[in-house]
């Protein structure tokens, strides 16, 4: 009789599988755009590590290592039809790659606040205090 194999037991072990793989990717998904997106330690556009920027350079929107900062400063000048002329490799395409990147890190940051992931965040942190009961 000891082989007998509960099936609300099996069922319920099966349930549990399927919350914790849900749980999981609940926790990756947040994960990626949280911690991967925003370090403050790496520039947002390459990813290298950040050393300490100068106090006399102007504020910008993202974090840049120095190089990426120069680049985006360009961009900017560019628009205006300024820039760098002895940087000829920042042609049409080099802007769109730049407008590209804004555009994602403008989509990034609209995605952080709908309601679907913000409840998202809701549900996780439900469940990091419920199990801290337990």
């Amino acid at each position: 009789m000891a082989d007998v194999i509960s099936l609300n037991r099996k069922r319920q072990l099966a349930l549990d599988r399927q919350e914790a793989l849900l749980r999981r990717r609940k926790i990756e998904a947040v994960r990626r755009v949280l911690q991967c997106t925003h370090c403050n330690l790496k520039c947002e556009k390459c990813g290298t590590q950040i050393q300490n920027r100068p106090l006399d350079q102007r504020p910008l929107p993202y974090r840049f290592c120095a190089e990426c900062a120069e680049e985006y400063i360009d961009y900017l000048e560019r628009l205006q039809g300024k820039g760098d002329a002895v940087c000829y490799w920042r042609n049409e395409c080099w802007m769109l790659a730049w407008r590209s990147w804004i555009d994602h890190q403008g989509a990034l940051d609209h995605y952080k606040k709908s309601k679907e992931f913000l409840q998202l965040i809701q549900e996780l942190q439900q469940t990091r205090l419920d199990q801290q009961e337990d």
